[in-house]
């Protein structure tokens, strides 16, 4: 949900209202975005993945890292214009020249994104373009109320296409990590 009622909002004051706040801000040139609290489904499925991730990326002896929120990513991509801070549910990254003390900047192998009722437009809409326009590989969208899982990955022409999506029960697979995939009832609650 949009939290600013102005046109535009500086990255200035965007760090400003962060800090005098608890909750989780997200910014998209010059819009601020407040991350809804967070369910105890919502934390289940979080760490289930989180789990199933860390333990595939350290048996590949992979280059990569998963980071689960809050920690942020600042999306960065020569060519593209404007501020984007996002805050994923789950990140995996390989190219660990974008790490910063705070924050990653850069783009993300893979993006998790976990629905809540109030954010579903935002992630489904907002997130998936913006994800796709800077060259996130696979993006993976949760519904913890359908206790489904749709992935989109990077077609050779940059565009996001949908290769799988699952509901309830079975095995999933992502397109970007060969040989990783989960059992939906080991994930969902």
């Amino acid at each position: 949900m949009s939290l600013s009622k102005e046109s535009f909002t500086s990255i200035e004051k965007y760090y400003e209202i962060r800090e005098s706040s608890d909750h989780l801000y997200e910014y998209i040139d010059g819009s601020i975005f407040m991350s809804p609290s967070l369910s105890t489904k919502h934390q289940r499925i979080s760490g289930r993945l989180l789990v199933k991730l860390s333990n595939y990326l350290t048996q590949k002896a992979d280059k990569c890292e998963v980071f689960a929120a809050p920690y942020d990513i600042e999306l960065s991509k020569e060519g593209m214009e404007g501020t984007k801070i996002v805050i994923p549910d789950l990140a995996v990254m390989c190219d660990k020249s974008g790490f910063t003390e705070t924050k990653y900047v850069g783009v993300p192998d893979m993006i998790v994104e976990i629905l809540s009722p109030s954010n579903q437009s935002h992630d489904l809409i907002t997130k998936l373009n913006l994800y796709m326009k800077y060259g996130v590989k696979e993006y993976w969208i949760i519904n913890p109320m359908l206790n489904s899982i749709t992935i989109y990955a990077l077609n050779k022409e940059e565009v996001y296409e949908q290769h799988a999506v699952k509901t309830e029960q079975g095995m999933i697979t992502s397109k970007l990590l060969e040989g990783f995939y989960l059992e939906l009832e080991h994930i969902f609650p």
